[in-house]
């Protein structure tokens, strides 16, 4: 969901905050379980994944960002909705903030996280999460590699990233986008049989939490929560 090692400023530099516990981490990454910051006072609960089987520009990381899905993919929401009315106010705030280049920006860190995640790249994880999430992310690996697994994810398309929900609190900024992509996720045993997953395509909707104060010099925007719908 650029050139080599950062995101376009002017688009986003994502420090992913993203979410795959240990507890579920068998879904579009093999074993995923998301992580969602919970209200105030309460522990995160996992979501359950639910996918079903159906039959690139900048270059950021190392990695070329894919040509965008067509405008009807990704609709911004209604200016007189919640979130329409948020995108003004963050507009307003901040007069470059653009909510469709932040969609190309979203994107491209969906399909570098994943991927990073799948192949266990600390190095490249390191670099774009937060602190909190950087642990989610290594403990899972962690327990991966433990068990001798590896695993296999490919990301055959993005159907769709679009915004889901919007709110600007003072100047922090949330932005909830959802995911519509078509994954082959596979996890293999020590043995190198799989153990999870299938070789064969399912779509997958992702809900991701991204969060910017606005009024910071730091254009980084961070994910702050993530979960399956």
């Amino acid at each position: 969901m650029g050139s080599s090692g950062s995101f376009p400023l002017d688009l986003v530099l994502f420090g992913m905050i993203a979410a795959f516990l240990v507890l579920r981490l068998r879904s579009i990454l093999g074993r995923r379980t998301g992580y969602e910051r919970p209200p105030e006072g309460q522990m995160p609960v996992p979501p359950n994944a639910a996918p079903r089987s159906v039959p690139e520009g900048h270059v950021i990381d190392g990695v070329a960002e894919p040509v965008a899905p067509a405008a009807s993919a990704r609709p911004l929401p209604d200016p007189v909705s919640p979130a329409g009315q948020a995108l003004t106010r963050m507009r307003r705030t901040a007069p470059d903030f653009d909510p469709a280049r932040f969609l190309d920006g979203a994107e491209a860190a969906f399909r570098i996280i994943v991927a990073a995640f799948a192949a266990g790249d600390r190095a490249r994880l390191r670099s774009l999460l937060a602190d909190d999430t950087y642990q989610a992310f290594e403990s899972a690996i962690g327990a991966r590699e433990a068990a001798g697994e590896t695993q296999r994810t490919e990301i055959r398309a993005i159907g769709s990233a679009t915004v889901d929900t919007a709110d600007l609190r003072g100047s922090i900024a949330d932005l909830t986008v959802r995911f519509v992509s078509d994954q082959v996720n596979v996890t293999l045993g020590s043995d190198g049989n799989p153990v999870a997953g299938a070789d064969a395509v399912t779509e997958i909707t992702d809900l991701w939490t991204f969060e910017r104060d606005l009024t910071s010099p730091d254009p980084t925007w961070r994910l702050v929560a993530a979960r399956s719908a």
